[in-house]
C-alpha cells in the first residue's frame, strides 16, 4: 500500500494534508523520512513527527478455515482488522488455528518474525496415525526436510498416542506440516497456543483480548 493511502485510511490527515506532511519531511517509516508514493510492507512502523503513536497489541484466536494474509479475501484476518489499523504478525495457514498477535507496532513484528528465542512459537498437533517414540529425537536434532532443507532443532514432546507439542524458533511456511508429511503422518488439527510469553489461554475462536501491558518495553 502507498504511504499516502495508508495515512488517509488511518484518518490521520486528508489527502492534501498527507502529501504536505510527507513533502515537509514529517512522516517517518522505520525511523527514516518517507517519500511520496513509497510502498509500505505490513511490518513497517509509520510515525508522524509531533504525533506520538499509541501502540496496540491484541491476542487473537484465528479460527480454522480463515485465511490470515490474503488481501483478495475480504474475510481474511488482515482485511478484517485493517480498518482498525492493526495487522497480524506472521501467519497461520487457512487450515490451522490458534494464536495470532494483532498490532500496529512494526518493531515488534520484526522481532517476532525473526529467529529470536524470546519469541518461540508453541503448537499442539494431532495426527491420524499413532506417533512413533522416536519423533521428538528427529525434530530436536534439526530435521532435514524435502522442501525446506535443514531446520533448526525444535523442542518436541508426545502428549498422547496421536498428539504432540512442538516448539519452534523459526517460522518457515507450512513448516510443521512439511515435517510430519515427510515422516508419513496426516495432520488432523494444528493449533498455535503460545508466542513467547503470550498464551492463547481461554480465548475461543474469533475472540481477542488486550495484551498491551505484556508488551510494555
Amino acid at each position: 500500500m502507498r504511504i499516502n493511502k495508508y495515512l488517509r485510511d488511518k484518518g490521520l490527515a486528508s489527502r492534501r494534508e498527507v502529501d504536505k506532511l510527507v513533502k515537509d519531511g514529517l512522516v517517518f517509516v522505520n525511523g527514516k523520512r518517507a517519500e511520496n508514493g513509497m510502498l509500505l510492507n505490513e511490518t513497517d512502523d509509520v510515525a508522524i513527527k509531533g504525533k506520538p503513536k499509541e501502540y496496540q497489541y491484541l491476542a487473537y484466536y484465528k479460527p480454522r478455515g480463515l485465511a490470515t494474509q490474503d488481501f483478495a479475501d475480504r474475510t481474511s484476518v488482515i482485511k478484517t482488522w485493517k480498518k482498525d489499523g492493526l495487522y497480524p504478525i506472521g501467519r497461520l495457514d487457512k487450515e490451522s488455528e490458534g494464536l495470532l498477535i494483532l498490532t500496529n507496532d512494526g518493531r515488534l513484528a520484526r522481532e517476532i518474525l525473526s529467529e529470536n528465542p524470546k519469541y518461540e512459537k508453541e503448537y499442539i498437533v494431532t495426527v491420524k496415525e499413532h506417533l512413533r517414540a522416536g519423533i521428538p529425537a528427529i525434530f530436536e536434532s534439526g530435521m532435514q526436510t524435502s522442501i525446506l532443507g535443514k531446520l533448526l532443532p525444535a523442542k518436541t514432546k508426545i502428549i498422547s498416542p496421536t498428539t504432540l507439542r512442538v516448539i519452534l524458533n523459526e517460522g518457515k511456511k507450512h513448516q510443521i506440516r512439511i515435517m510430519l508429511n515427510d515422516l508419513h503422518y496426516t495432520i488432523s488439527s494444528l493449533k498455535r497456543v503460545r508466542i513467547g510469553h503470550i498464551r492463547l489461554g481461554n480465548l475461543r475462536p474469533g475472540q481477542t483480548r488486550s495484551v498491551t501491558k505484556e508488551f510494555s518495553f
